[in-house]
């Protein structure tokens, strides 16, 4: 045992010691924990105030108006109170209760969505009659702007209504359009602003002209659409799909990134180790068995390592955001039972890998089946977190080592599974490790002094029928 544990001690720190490993497990987590703590700071910064003339050539004689109306500071203001409003109320329940129980909560929010969509643009419209030049308007969009105060509000779009646009040409059904010329780097929120006014500018004249009532058809025409709610037997809460989309993604990958890159540094120094002839010394002082274990072990606490990293920066970002409550502290427990029965089905397959070949460019065919298979739920990560209790989740549930990663995505679904299924998984997960290690035990003992042709499968097989 004691030998065993400087095996892995040693496996550990000549991981985790290495440049690569700092820069690229280490310094990554440590800059995006930097960017979650200081992005709910700079979000609070106001975007610049936006004041100009907009220029609208208008040979119908009947949009300008009422995109002037469109573009009104008052009507700006309704526009940005709904989707301060459909902000809200997407947040998930839970984000609102929290808020709600801190000190000044809901005006903090309602203070920081504020800010995000800062003030409302002052815009000039200015009507010009049809046959205008185009040309000389648009120079007006290439000069600088210039400073707030300093001179006459610059020019910040310049829109060319067609003549066909309200009413369609002699012989022709086809209604024209309009063109949309803006400044460098002006906000894509007001250009979708100018889109939306001279769309409904233009479909009102239409109507107009059709002899009906624009307010009439729109009120005809257009359905509220509701939040939908989910309904459990715990009670009724707002779906959030956004929610329900990244929190199974974002465990699945912790799981993966975890088991990938453990398993990958054990399949390295294994194969470093046979090639450079080390293993012969170091069996000479330890059994295959104890070196085997060790360096599964030692190469678990790097996979641990990563896990608890990436998983605080998830909790860093969930308390930036105050909502830390979106996630149930029980799902961080069977995640680490996850990985640590994932871990130890993938790395005794990598282990097995490493001592039966003499170089890493032999070892790329025999572990390509071994990545399939890891890649099978990410690539089934979409139907599963969708319809967490189908035939295909179920069954693969208890499928090791498939089953880890998707019992894991069941739990942390909307819909996730009874209990017993949960720890059914991990039992036939616990079977599923038992027998790799097995496996690779066998193979481990023979193929750590053999060398020449790197074997097949099938001769992996018989290395441990023989053993």
């Amino acid at each position: 045992m004691k030998k065993m544990l400087y095996v892995a001690g040693r496996e550990f720190t000549s991981t985790v010691t290495t440049k690569g490993f700092v820069f690229g497990i280490l310094v990554t987590p440590l800059l995006l924990g930097l960017v979650f703590f200081l992005m709910p700071r700079y979000l609070t910064k106001a975007p610049p105030k936006v004041e100009g003339q907009v220029v609208i050539i208008d040979p119908t004689g009947v949009v300008a108006e009422p995109l002037a109306a469109h573009l009104t500071p008052e009507r700006f203001a309704e526009r940005r109170e709904k989707t301060k409003r459909d902000i809200e109320n997407a947040a998930p329940s839970v984000f609102r209760r929290q808020a709600a129980a801190l000190p000044s909560g809901e005006a903090a929010i309602r203070q920081s969505i504020d800010t995000a969509l800062g003030e409302v643009p002052r815009l000039q419209v200015l009507p010009l009659p049809g046959g205008t030049r185009v040309e000389p308007e648009k120079e007006a969009l290439k000069m600088a702007l210039p400073k707030p105060g300093s001179g006459p509000a610059p020019r910040l779009a310049v829109i060319v209504v067609q003549p066909d646009a309200v009413r369609p040409a002699e012989g022709t059904d086809t209604f024209g359009s309009y063109e949309l010329f803006v400044r460098n780097k002006l906000d894509d929120r007001l250009v979708d602003d100018l889109h939306s006014g001279m769309r409904d500018a233009i479909v009102a004249a239409r109507l107009r002209e059709s002899g009906l009532d624009p307010v009439r058809i729109r009120n005809l025409t257009s359905v509220q659409r509701p939040g939908s709610r989910t309904v459990t037997a715990e009670g009724e809460r707002t779906t959030n799909s956004v929610l329900n989309m990244l929190l199974p993604m974002a465990f699945m990958i912790l799981l993966l990134m975890s088991v990938l890159t453990s398993g990958q540094y054990l399949l390295t120094s294994t194969v470093e180790e046979k090639s450079n002839r080390v293993v012969e010394v170091l069996l000479s002082a330890v059994s295959a068995m104890e070196l085997m274990t060790g360096k599964i072990l030692g190469q678990m606490a790097v996979g641990l390592l990563v896990l608890a990293l990436y998983a605080g920066l998830g909790v860093i970002a969930l308390v930036s955001f105050a909502t830390l409550g979106l996630i149930d502290p029980l799902l961080l427990v069977f995640l680490l039972i996850f990985y640590v029965l994932a871990y130890f089905t993938f790395a005794s397959l990598m282990a097995a890998v490493g001592s039966a070949v003499n170089e890493m460019r032999e070892a790329q065919s025999l572990q390509m089946p071994i990545m399939m298979v890891l890649m099978i739920p990410w690539i089934l990560w979409l139907p599963i977190s969708r319809e967490p209790n189908s035939m295909l989740a179920i069954v693969l549930s208890f499928v090791p080592p498939l089953g880890n990663f998707v019992m894991l995505l069941r739990m942390t679904s909307q819909s996730p599974p009874p209990m017993w299924q949960a720890w059914l998984s991990i039992a036939v997960g616990a079977a599923g490790a038992y027998a790799s290690l097995w496996f690779a035990a066998k193979v481990f003992r023979v193929g750590m002094l053999m060398y020449g042709k790197p074997p097949s499968f099938g001769t992996l097989i018989r290395w441990a029928r023989m053993s």
